[in-house]
């Protein structure tokens, strides 16, 4: 009777230890679900009044003090659970609008009454898109037709071009030349097609032919380049080869010095070269002339423009030699007044 006693008193204590670690693991897996435990516990701890109590486990001691825990249910711990956030709707956003200010400007009012779709400058039906550089344009700049007087006489100069093309390619015309006495002295014109090869550069490869009174006419084959170059220089270089095996080269640069939106002073230099002696046309080989000049003119529209200036015309080398044998002059000063003109 007694071991049988002493059994069931055990068993008893066994079973109130099972459900105390039953107990326990619940309060634990209760404390690590709560968020704000830790905060709590640093609070209590906090407290200078709190004390934490002291559990001593030894062995079977406090076993007795359990008794009551097989009827005491594990305190039920709720993890909090926070309220849920309502999911953004896209289409409750409205974007900034409404009416337009009073003093807003009227988006119509600059058609001039004209309409897309109506009117003498109605599209068709069909509208195609068209980028700049599909449209071919053309023009026409007379950038010298003035009046020279030197030594007692009196000449008319001129130098123009005109292109027709598009943005990369365009047939250009160049002429230059001088009349006097009712004569044309020299004259040289080109016949070239351009293509653009950078922004501001084209090249130009084409004939050219030089006529004049009392000489034989002569033509070339020329290519060149024509452009802007850095700091707003236009150049014109182009290199020439004609029968007989000559050659030739001619540059040429400008620059425009804007003294106010109108009134311009443009300074101006130009050179020739040749390879041989030509003396039924009076040109000898090496640099055989250049002209150097300065006009200022008043852009009256910016298509008109009338000016005045003075030049220096040059010989040089073979070329001045043979001058002087025809009883000629190797170079003179020339006063000029004329318009440059463009459209």
């Amino acid at each position: 009777m007694v071991r049988f006693a002493r059994n069931t008193a055990m068993l008893a204590h066994t079973r109130k230890l099972f459900a105390a670690i039953l107990a326990a693991a619940g309060i634990g897996s209760a404390w690590a679900q709560d968020p704000h435990a830790g905060h709590r516990q640093h609070q209590s701890s906090g407290d200078p009044g709190a004390t934490a109590p002291v559990v001593a486990v030894d062995g079977m001691e406090g076993m007795e003090g359990m008794e009551g825990m097989e009827e005491s249910p594990a305190p039920a711990t709720s993890m909090p659970q926070s309220s849920p956030t309502p999911a953004m709707s896209h289409g409750d956003m409205k974007m900034q609008g409404g009416s337009a200010p009073p003093d807003a400007r009227d988006p119509h009012a600059y058609s001039g009454g004209y309409q897309l779709g109506t009117g003498q400058y109605a599209l068709g039906p069909v509208r195609h898109l068209h980028m700049a550089d599909e449209h071919t344009f053309a023009a026409v700049l007379v950038d010298r037709l003035e009046w020279a007087h030197a030594n007692g006489a009196n000449a008319v100069n001129w130098e123009a071009q005109a292109w027709f093309g598009g943005t990369y390619n365009r047939f250009v015309i160049k002429t230059e030349g001088e009349a006097a006495g009712g004569k044309v002295h020299d004259a040289r014109t080109e016949l070239l097609w351009g293509h653009a090869i950078a922004p501001y550069w084209d090249t130009q490869l084409g004939w050219r032919n030089d006529v004049g009174s009392g000489r034989p006419a002569r033509n070339w084959m020329a290519f060149g380049v024509q452009g802007l170059a850095p700091y707003w220089f236009e150049v014109d270089a182009t290199a020439y080869v004609g029968d007989s095996g000559r050659t030739a080269l001619r540059l040429s640069a400008e620059y425009e010095l804007l003294i106010t939106q109108r009134l311009i002073l443009q300074p101006r230099i130009e050179a020739s070269l040749y390879g041989r002696n030509d003396p039924e046309t009076g040109t000898g080989s090496g640099l055989s002339n250049g002209t150097v000049g300065l006009r200022l003119r008043y852009e009256i529209s910016r298509q008109f423009a009338p000016y005045i200036g003075v030049e220096r015309y040059q010989t040089f080398g073979n070329t001045s030699d043979m001058v002087r044998t025809a009883g000629g002059r190797s170079g003179e000063t020339r006063f000029v007044a004329g318009v440059r003109a463009w459209f």
